[in-house]
């Protein structure tokens, strides 16, 4: 069925309540429920069926990367972060680098390199450089949304610029599913298109300019910076989680040491690529080492440390109810054809020459609009891949597009997963965060699109 205009509807009701309301469950829930009232119009199905259809289909998917898959690497984060509050590591890691970090613009380039640093996966990076960098921040009086902005675009971004993460080789996986790359090719085609996803390393490589005052802050992110400076606010929401993370001592007679946070991080790093970049070996190896080293050290006992565990998976339950719902968003927007009917529509403009820009700003709307990156590249390359053929022009530089488009979606959607993480991380509301650094990540955005009309005329 074709649902044309009519497909924009629940993106649009979710945008527009999630900025009235400041929150994000209620709009997605919404925005869901309006595009299945919309479906059982043209199919005269029952709305309420079809939606507990859909959430029920979203959970239980067990594929790599579905629901079920998400809902046990961002828990186990969530684990393994108590567990390294609790231990004492997390505050000593802090005051060990408050001693080598003299300026607030220290900082913040401290939270850059930490998350250039962290590049293996995008939920890595922002649960743990937030974590990391949240005191050391505080101490120069960074408004959290800053912090935010940074951590946010140092974690997606970044993974789709490096030759390895999960990014790439999703994306290399894709590509020879679409017969760009041969089998078992995947990757090494990515690491050809690299230079070609514009919107990462621009979004990345500008931070610096706004931190070195090169480019002026401003915006929200200006008057976030004023009232932490005037008030010492570093906050200007509400944190919405379903359970606050213990950050009582395990064990208060111990001494805290930084080995009791590194050594789990280096675990984590380490068992994620021995396990071929899989973010949930990694997690569960960590959590698993951590558990034993923090009890054989008598850092907490097993009630204590079990506790922990289920607190710290506890306290990731409302990020990942939201991430649910936009995960039953996508699938409306699916089943009306979103992504299709957007393609279709910029079709008469389309050229070989401004194929790349109009794949880039075409697929960024859907992805801001539905919150889905790896969702958009699984729909969107297979159907820009023959376009690009067709029209004669670069095929890897199209894919490039693409990849960018989802990251930028990344950054810009109020309810993707990297900025619901990133809140969690770094404590900021979502919202505060989302809309503070929406200005920066269209920056970026802009620049892109203009690279992308010169490799338009250049390379296409």
């Amino acid at each position: 069925m074709d649902y044309g205009a009519l497909a924009l509807i629940p993106p649009f009701v979710v945008i527009v309540l999630a900025i009235i309301m400041r929150t994000s469950f209620e709009p997605l829930l919404i925005g869901c429920l309006t595009g299945f009232v919309i479906i059982s119009f043209h199919d005269r199905s029952n709305f309420f069926t079809d939606f507990v259809n859909s959430l029920t289909n979203v959970i239980g998917d067990p594929s790599p990367s579905g629901a079920v898959w998400v809902i046990l690497v961002c828990g186990l984060y969530g684990s393994l972060i108590g567990l390294m509050v609790r231990s004492g590591g997390t505050m000593k890691f802090g005051e060990w680098a408050l001693k080598r970090i003299k300026t607030k613009r220290g900082a913040l380039m401290g939270a850059w390199v930490l998350g250039i640093g962290i590049f293996l996966d995008d939920y890595l990076s922002a649960l743990t450089v937030g974590l990391s960098m949240r005191k050391i921040t505080d101490a120069f009086k960074v408004p959290r949304e800053m912090l935010a902005y940074i951590v946010n675009t140092t974690s997606a971004p970044l993974s789709v610029i490096v030759p390895i993460s999960t990014w790439t080789i999703y994306v290399g996986s894709i590509l020879e599913k679409s017969q760009v790359a041969p089998v078992h090719g995947g990757l090494i085609a990515y690491w050809k298109m690299i230079p070609f996803v514009c919107y990462g390393y621009i979004s990345v490589l500008i931070i610096p300019l706004f931190i070195y005052g090169i480019l002026p802050w401003f915006g929200k992110m200006k008057k976030a910076e004023q009232r932490a400076e005037t008030t010492g606010k570093l906050t200007a929401g509400r944190l919405a989680m379903s359970a606050s993370l213990d950050v009582s001592s395990l064990n208060p007679a111990k001494k805290p040491k930084i080995i009791y946070f590194l050594l789990p991080i280096l675990v984590l790093l380490a068992a994620t690529l021995y396990f071929d970049i899989d973010a949930l070996k990694g997690v569960m190896i960590a959590v698993a080492f951590t558990f034993l080293f923090y009890l054989l050290i008598r850092l907490g006992t097993f009630t204590q440390l079990s506790e922990t565990v289920f607190g710290g998976f506890n306290s990731m339950v409302y990020a990942l109810a939201i991430l649910m719902m936009s995960y039953v968003l996508k699938d409306v927007n699916d089943k009306m054809g979103l992504t299709q009917y957007v393609l279709h529509a910029v079709g008469p403009y389309i050229n070989k020459q401004f194929l790349p820009l109009i794949v880039f700003a075409s697929l960024s709307l859907i992805a801001v609009t539905t919150g889905s990156s790896w969702g958009l590249y699984a729909v969107a390359i297979p159907l820009i891949v023959p376009l690009a053929q067709h029209l004669h022009s670069n095929v890897l530089l199209n894919c490039g597009a693409v990849v960018s488009a989802g990251v930028f979606g990344a950054n810009a959607c109020l309810y993707s997963d990297s900025t619901v993480l990133t809140a969690q991380s770094t404590e900021c509301n979502n919202l505060d965060n989302g809309l503070s650094q929406l200005p920066y990540a269209f920056i970026a955005f802009s620049l892109s699109c203009m690279v992308y009309v010169i490799f338009g005329y250049t390379i296409a």
